[in-house]
């Protein structure tokens, strides 16, 4: 079996679906891309047996078949070598591989292709479109929010919700937590699922800077995202979210509202004098000041910032880990955001103060106690 490809187009193909390789002694064929050529186009495949991506391109091929070709020594090849044709000669006999460039020959034990792990085809799905922006959005306002306790297996992903007035995305690990809807695409049925976070990185690293429709399938056990020449398929996470809109305060008389940038920027020269393991910053609100301040008693680094703010509400002293908040303001992409709080030791509700027509997004973060 031989086909002919351009190196600078493989790599780029490869590079969408390379992060779902990972090393594995129990099955070494997952460290592999599988290459399977039908009619003129390659579809390169790569699995974790959790994660599956695969991207399809043309290529200079006279016959089918298909190969597993060890991933990590391909990848290095290719992120080494000048942009030029290859040619790649499979030897279906004992599954060795010769790339054969304009300067050079490089040889490599491939794998059997039948051997590879069977990729999940969709089956008895439901489906839903999406643009490529609202996707990549739903995916970047949520994503820092997703927890990494595997004991609490729910929370390392984002609970997707469809139903017929919209798609809600959740994210939480306990301590922040992240609620975004969007109201221009919607689902005939009401369901949810949890989709795992490595997923919606690759995902995210994948779609496309210009606009395109992203097909979403699901099942009981999967999910399926298409679109241009690359899908992934991913198992979903078998456990119940935790009931998020229970511990959204409703009640919170105290009000900040404040330029973004300039919290966020505050925040970044206010945390570096921070205790290190709790990143504690605490905010002390009086009529139209805020001030920022932050200690580490280990070390006696002290930092202080008062800003302007508009303030509605009674003088309260509350601390947050302010990498929580440097995260959250950084994906609330807005000019001004809007803290609603009750007392300093009771979560916060963070939302922007002017609302897109199609979108809302909610953060809250619980307070840490405060350290005299």
């Amino acid at each position: 079996m031989k086909f002919i490809i351009n190196s600078g187009s493989l790599l780029r193909q490869l590079s969408y679906i390379d992060g779902v390789v990972s090393s594995n002694t129990v099955l070494p064929i997952l460290e592999d891309f599988l290459f399977e050529i039908q009619d003129g186009k390659l579809t390169a495949f790569a699995t974790d047996l959790e994660t599956s991506m695969s991207a399809t391109f043309e290529v200079e091929a006279k016959e089918n078949g298909k190969i597993a070709i060890p991933a990590k020594l391909l990848m290095n090849t290719l992120k080494s070598m000048p942009e030029q044709p290859l040619t790649f000669t499979i030897n279906t006999k004992d599954f060795s591989v010769e790339i054969t460039s304009q300067s050079g020959k490089y040889k490599m034990n491939g794998e059997n292709g039948d051997d590879f792990p069977r990729i999940p085809v969709a089956e008895d799905t439901r489906e839903i479109k999406l643009s490529s922006p609202v996707l990549s959005n739903a995916i970047n306002k949520t994503l820092f929010a997703v927890g990494t306790d595997e004991m609490r297996p729910a929370m390392t992903g984002v609970n997707c919700e469809m139903t017929p007035a919209g798609i809600l995305f959740v994210a939480t690990d306990a301590h922040k937590l992240v609620k975004y809807t969007r109201t221009d695409a919607k689902s005939n049925k009401q369901t949810s699922f949890i989709i795992p976070k490595k997923a919606l990185s690759l995902l995210s690293g994948a779609i496309p800077q210009e606009e395109t429709q992203v097909k979403i399938s699901y099942n009981n056990s999967n999910a399926f995202f298409s679109f241009s020449n690359i899908n992934l398929i991913c198992r979903l996470i078998d456990a119940r979210f935790p009931d998020y809109n229970a511990v959204i305060p409703t009640e919170n008389p105290n009000h900040l509202v404040i330029q973004t940038a300039e919290l966020n920027n505050a925040l970044k020269r206010i945390i570096i004098y921070a205790n290190k393991a709790t990143h504690q910053v605490a905010m002390k609100l009086s009529g139209s000041s805020l001030v920022l301040s932050s200690r580490d008693m280990d070390y006696s680094n002290e930092g202080t910032e008062t800003l302007v703010c508009n303030y509605q509400g009674e003088d309260m002293e509350i601390a947050f880990n302010g990498r929580f908040l440097i995260e959250m303001l950084n994906a609330m992409n807005t000019e001004e955001v809007e803290f609603a709080m009750s007392t300093p030791s009771r979560a916060a509700i963070i939302t922007p103060t002017l609302k897109n027509e199609h979108e809302d997004i909610l953060m809250l973060v619980m307070p840490i106690m405060i350290n005299n």
